[in-house]
């Protein structure tokens, strides 16, 4: 079989060319015979990685991470769901996983879980935001309501006081105390606000703004923005909206984030940002930027991060993930619906001269199937590296997404609002509600997989917001909310 053609290049040797000659020469050595049968997903490999790590603790390298403690557990947790281990008792023991559950929930709630409220990285150390989605979102899998289930061992009430502590007058939000901006820590908290039913209007004014201000000149999106501010003559200080300068370049992680944030924000610019002027993402550019991330044939179809940047298998999700959101808003193809999309574009006009889908979801299923996969189990970056918690898990979302098709539903959202029990003592009502209709209408297209390789290779859809299984989410917001929701018919 012939060698796809290498990238091209203006003949000006750098280490970073040689780089990329080298990574294709090793991806070259992992294109399967047959495009149409790639290697099946090594299932059992990848579980009795996920469990060693759990039942055995991790390896000594794992010790760089002391500070990403909830992420180890929320990595490896969710790593179960998305390979369709559920958590029931009877499901833990038969994997080794009910003394890990068990120690786990000791470990979130007896050591990370900060007295001021939020979760810090590790025994002993400050809250912040990115270990606070990390052990949250992990609580949504294994934990359960009542006296040591986890759930309502959460204190909501210092959870959002930490959260406001952190605001910054530009509508950002410090990752910790005496820390940095950065948008990743944006995201998790509006995930951990969303999940809790803790969201209000202060919290987030001035956060859309914010996060469109991240958008680079490419399409992507950087990790902050610069603000500036005019003294007036009362000692007052205005923040100048016209001059955000984005900070760094465009990232997938970055981008993925920002652009969540950008679809979890949209209630609130809905009911509260008529008044004041209306920020904008430019869709048509990052749509642009994200596609030219997919690599070549050569590539294998993967995804690199950054222009000119390798591929890595992680950006299956961080970018692969991107293109459902972008479809809610009515920006691209390639996903289900029940009814015409309603999202708006502003004034972009209609983007009607793209394919169904714009970009190659079974390219990217290969890579990963391909390259992605270690042969003791787990995934990578790619090879000849080795796996890890981080990759197992984002390479096998990103198979999630290039694998279902994920879509706002309008008749889902109509069945939930038919559902909805407004309570009395609540404040913000419509918000709440709002905000909880929108994230639980994602839907999986029925009949709308694309699985290559055949159903052994299949893994369970993930939501593209929160990256947990639909099922975990619900069940959570669900409690947090008190709702009841029944199955549509």
């Amino acid at each position: 079989m012939a060698h796809p053609r290498r990238s091209p290049d203006d003949h000006y040797v750098t280490d970073t060319s040689d780089l990329q000659l080298e990574t294709e020469l090793i991806l070259c050595k992992h294109l399967p015979a047959n495009p149409e049968s790639p290697p099946p997903l090594h299932r059992n490999q990848h579980l009795q990685f996920l469990v060693k790590n759990l039942v055995q603790g991790f390896p000594s390298r794992y010790i760089s991470q002391d500070a990403s403690q909830p992420w180890l557990l929320f990595w490896t947790l969710q790593g179960f769901s998305v390979l369709g281990v559920a958590l029931d008792p009877g499901n833990r023991q038969k994997c080794g996983l009910i003394l890990v559950s068990t120690r786990f929930e000791l470990r979130l709630k007896g050591r990370l879980f900060h007295p001021d409220g939020g979760f810090g990285g590790g025994p002993g150390q400050q809250a912040h935001l990115l270990p606070t989605y990390a052990a949250v979102s992990a609580l949504a899998i294994v934990g359960r309501p009542g006296p040591g289930g986890g759930w309502d061992q959460i204190d909501r009430e210092k959870m959002y006081e930490f959260f406001m502590s952190l605001k910054q007058p530009d509508g950002s939000f410090l990752v910790s105390h005496d820390a940095e901006v950065d948008v990743r820590g944006i995201y998790c908290l509006l995930v951990v606000a969303h999940l809790l039913d803790i969201l209000t209007p202060d919290l987030l004014e001035g956060t859309p703004a914010f996060v469109a201000s991240c958008q680079t000149y490419e399409g992507g999106f950087s990790c902050a923005s610069q603000p500036y501010f005019s003294a007036e003559a009362d000692e007052s200080m205005i923040l100048l909206d016209g001059i955000r300068p984005p900070l760094g370049e465009a990232h997938g992680g970055y981008t993925f984030c920002a652009l969540a944030s950008w679809i979890m924000l949209q209630p609130y610019l809905k009911l509260y940002g008529q008044g004041e002027r209306r920020p904008f993402v430019n869709y048509r550019k990052l749509m642009r930027w994200l596609v030219l991330l997919q690599g070549s044939e050569v590539e294998l179809g993967g995804f690199r991060g950054r222009t000119n940047k390798l591929v890595d298998g992680c950006y299956s999700w961080w970018v692969g993930g991107c293109f459902a959101l972008l479809a809610s808003q009515g920006i691209g193809g390639g996903y289900g619906r029940d009814a015409e999309p309603t999202g708006e574009t502003q004034d972009e006009g209609e983007w009607d001269d793209v394919d169904e889908s714009v970009w190659n979801k079974l390219w990217l299923q290969g890579y990963i199937l391909c390259a992605g996969q270690h042969p003791s189990g787990g995934l990578r970056d790619k090879p000849p590296k080795p796996a890890d918690s981080y990759h197992t898990l984002y390479c096998l979302v990103g198979l999630s997404a290039a694998q279902h098709s994920v879509y706002l539903s309008p008749a889902r959202r109509a069945h939930l609002l038919a559902q909805w029990q407004s309570l009395p003592g609540y404040k913000n009502e419509e918000l709440r509600k709002t905000s909880f209709l929108e994230v639980l209408s994602w839907t999986e297209e029925e009949g709308g997989s694309h699985v290559l390789g055949g159903s052994v290779n299949r893994v369970n859809a993930t939501h593209p917001i929160f990256t947990l299984t639909m099922t975990h989410t619900e069940a959570f917001m669900s409690h947090f909310y008190k709702q009841t929701i029944s199955r549509s018919k």
